[in-house]
């Protein structure tokens, strides 16, 4: 199953996101995309996983609360037709 991931987090929270996320190893930082230079402070992860579960533990603990999982699905043209 493939997620959509959202780790919002504050100014003072994001050295210590990006570095339990660096801690992971470099797997786990190279699947997420930063907004924090933008002023958008969140990590965004599009993930292939067994479940929420999985995809909610690539985020440091002290943010769960506040992650976003949403499991996404591409469409193919014949699908899109079908919804007609």
């Amino acid at each position: 199953m493939r997620y959509l991931l959202e780790s919002p987090h504050t100014k003072e929270e994001c050295l210590r996101e990006l570095d339990e996320v660096l801690a992971e190893g470099q797997n786990v930082l190279n699947k997420f995309n930063w907004g924090c230079v933008a002023g958008e402070h969140a990590g965004y992860a599009i993930v292939e996983a067994d479940g929420e579960s999985e995809v909610l533990n690539m985020v440091p603990s002290f943010l769960r609360k506040k992650a976003r999982i949403i499991k996404v699905e591409k469409f193919t043209p014949e699908q899109i037709r079908s919804f007609h």
